[in-house]
C-alpha cells in the first residue's frame, strides 16, 4: 500500500492502518530496535509501541516521508527503552556510539530555534558528504550499527571504516561550528 494511503487510514482513525504500516515497516522498524536493544523481544515490543506513537501522533501531524517518520519514532522508543532497563549496566557499544555522536552536538535544553538550527545544519552536513560517507555516518549513527557490521555490509575493513567515522566527526564539528551551533 502506498504511503499517501496508510497516513489517510490515520487521519481517519482507521485501525487498518497499524496493520498496514507493520506489513510495510515492521521489519525496517525491527531492525532499528535491535540494533539499539540487542533482543528480538524488546525490538519486537518497541515496534508495536512505534505504532502506538504514530496513532497517537497522526494527526495532528501528517509525515511526508513514512519510512523516516516511523524510524525516528521506534529509533526513539528503543533508545527510551534501553536508557531505562540499562541504567546500572550499560553496554559499552551503545554508549560508545552514542558518546561519539555527543561529542559532536550540542546536548542540554534547547529552545525549538535551536532545535530547527540544529536540525537544518545536520542535513546541510549530510547532504554534502560524498555518499559512501554519509551511508557509514548514519548505519552508525542512526541505525547504531557496530563498526564490524557496517565494514562487512561495505566489503570495508573496520579499521577503515574507523578512519572514516573519525574524520567525518570531525567535519561534523567543524560545520556545526561554521553554523553557529554552540559546542
Amino acid at each position: 500500500m502506498e504511503d499517501e494511503k496508510i497516513v489517510s487510514l490515520y487521519l481517519e482513525r482507521n485501525e487498518n492502518a497499524i496493520g498496514e504500516s507493520q506489513a510495510k515497516y515492521g521489519k525496517y522498524c525491527h531492525t532499528i530496535a535491535y540494533n539499539i536493544l540487542h533482543s528480538h523481544e524488546d525490538a519486537d515490543e518497541c515496534v508495536s509501541d512505534t505504532w502506538h506513537g504514530a496513532w497517537n501522533a497522526i494527526p495532528p501531524e501528517k509525515p511526508n516521508k513514512l519510512q523516516s517518520f516511523f524510524g525516528r519514532i521506534t529509533r526513539n522508543i528503543a533508545i527510551d527503552r534501553y536508557r531505562f532497563e540499562r541504567a546500572q549496566k550499560r553496554s559499552a557499544q551503545l554508549e560508545t556510539i552514542m558518546d561519539e555522536y555527543w561529542e559532536c552536538v550540542p546536548n542540554g535544553e534547547a529552545s525549538v530555534e535551536d532545535e530547527y538550527a540544529l536540525k537544518q545544519a545536520i542535513n546541510g552536513f549530510l547532504q554534502a558528504l560524498d555518499v559512501r560517507a554519509r551511508v557509514i555516518f548514519m548505519r552508525r549513527y542512526w541505525y547504531a550499527m557496530s563498526v564490524k557490521d557496517i565494514a562487512d555490509s561495505m566489503r570495508l575493513s573496520e579499521s577503515h571504516v574507523s578512519v572514516i567515522l573519525h574524520r567525518t566527526r570531525s567535519k561534523f564539528r567543524d560545520h556545526l561550528t561554521r553554523e553557529g551551533i554552540f559546542l
